[in-house]
């Protein structure tokens, strides 16, 4: 592939997916070891309606999962438009492992109950890499002009 950055952008945001992926998986698992089901015929199908019920344990999975269904739709968006403004490779390859590394640490500081701030330090640093891309997708917009 000629453009660089864009198969950096596709290298980490298949492993963005597949980690969300990964997410899903460990939270079917943990209801599975923690008996608590969201729906009453899975209930029946591991023992009964009593198994029917909440669990901490997975509304945590939950919860990072639906971290990330908030927040890697709009780093995919942001970092394909990003990739075709014709960024230094490095630079671009810089962002996108960024995005990746704290959105990896801010799931294993939720699912591993690591202490605060690390998932909140995390999500910033995620964070940032975006806005820095949304940045200069507007800067590069501003000078071409609407």
């Amino acid at each position: 592939m000629e453009n660089e950055a864009f198969a950096s952008f596709l290298f980490f945001g298949t492993l963005l997916v597949l980690k969300m992926y990964a997410v899903a998986v460990i939270t079917g698992q943990v209801r599975l070891r923690k008996k608590a089901f969201a729906n009453p015929e899975d209930a029946l199908r591991h023992g009964g309606l009593q198994y029917h019920r909440e669990d901490p344990d997975v509304e945590r999975c939950l919860r990072a999962h639906r971290n990330d269904m908030e927040n890697i739709p709009p780093f995919l968006f942001l970092g394909a438009a990003y990739s075709f403004l014709g960024p230094d490779p490095t630079v671009a390859r810089l962002h996108f492992l960024a995005f990746f590394l704290g959105r990896l640490a801010h799931t294993a500081a939720y699912l591993l109950r690591l202490r605060a701030p690390l998932r909140s330090v995390a999500y910033v640093a995620a964070q940032v890499s975006c806005l820095s891309m949304a940045l200069q997708i507007l800067l590069a917009g501003f000078r071409r002009g609407p």
